[in-house]
């Protein structure tokens, strides 16, 4: 009971606020250790497969330093139960972002209805790994509304499936596991042979919470009076139409819910990486307005994923 405490008062601290950037936060800590580590064993004297092997290195120091930290401190407070609560709630709260996505989208719509592309490109610049500097202000609206669709999974739905299996350290874990693959995962010639590993394991981390947003994504949906046929049928069709085996789930139903053709390809680090589309093509454009009900769809899934996570775990609990 106090694992299913933890989490919703996790959610909720995060629901009311966000991702302050001045407090501290775990993510952070991970994200310097990856920098330092990436520095340590991403040299070009080392030959490619030495790169591979040092990727899986450096993702068991990450992955399994993140879990042991979390777990000790956690079994340090395990005999104080409001400092266990406490530290747990917070925990818990660290691995969700919600509030923290939609605050930067909301910054992103602003600056599009005052007609500054320029301060757009360099907002979306802060959530998106593609390059920005020449994205018209549609590509601009849909690089948000994909990084809010897969992030629906990958910053809400997957955390909370993993807390509720294994408590804060597992969460973390998995949060370490999606910080890997967002620094070093891209498949270019700075990262491709170090982050192999790192975006391999990522894939198979998300692979079941992806096909649960994928759910919970199509109800949502329906609750908010959306195109919940286009939903279904394009959430079908298109949710292998992309790179990852996973992101495309989300972005598909999102695409079919709000009429939009989404992926296609994209400049990273001044490579264009070949996307398929994702969408009807006879879709309508993507706007300011479309990004607010990507948002309404974040809110209303995670809430869906919420109450299911919970729900499983209480029955759980009863059989026993």
């Amino acid at each position: 009971m106090q694992l299913i405490s933890m989490i919703v008062i996790g959610f909720v601290l995060d629901l009311l606020l966000g991702d302050p950037p001045s407090w501290p936060h775990p993510i952070k800590i991970i994200g310097h250790a990856i920098g330092g580590l990436t520095k340590l064993f991403n040299r070009p004297k080392y030959a490619a497969t030495t790169r591979q092997w040092l990727g899986l290195l450096m993702w068991v120091i990450i992955v399994g330093g993140t879990w042991l930290i979390v777990a000790g401190l956690m079994w340090l407070v395990r005999d104080v139960l409001w400092l266990k609560l406490v530290l747990g709630s917070y925990l818990c709260y660290t691995c969700l972002s919600i509030k923290g996505l939609a605050v930067e989208s909301r910054k992103i719509m602003r600056s599009l209805k005052a007609d500054d592309l320029e301060k757009a490109r360099y907002q979306v610049g802060m959530i998106v790994g593609r390059d920005t500097a020449a994205l018209s202000g549609e590509d601009v609206c849909k690089a948000t509304i994909e990084t809010v669709a897969e992030n629906t999974s990958d910053g809400v739905i997957a955390p909370l499936l993993f807390l509720i299996i294994g408590g804060p350290a597992l969460g973390l874990a998995y949060k370490a596991v999606n910080t890997l693959d967002s620094m070093v995962g891209y498949q270019n010639e700075k990262y491709r042979d170090i982050g192999r590993v790192p975006a391999r394991l990522d894939d198979v981390f998300n692979y079941i919470p992806a096909r649960l947003t994928w759910l919970f994504l199509v109800i949502a949906s329906a609750l908010l009076r959306y195109d919940v046929h286009k939903a279904v049928s394009v959430g079908l069709r298109d949710r292998e139409h992309h790179k990852s085996p996973n992101s495309g789930f989300s972005e598909s139903v999102v695409a079919g819910a709000l009429n939009l053709r989404l992926g296609g390809p994209h400049y990273y680090f001044g490579e264009l990486v070949p996307k398929p589309y994702i969408g009807n093509a006879d879709a309508g454009p993507a706007d300011a307005h479309a990004i607010n009900q990507t948002l309404r769809l974040l809110y209303t899934a995670s809430t869906l994923g919420l109450i299911v996570v919970i729900g499983v775990r209480w029955s759980i609990l009863a059989l026993l």
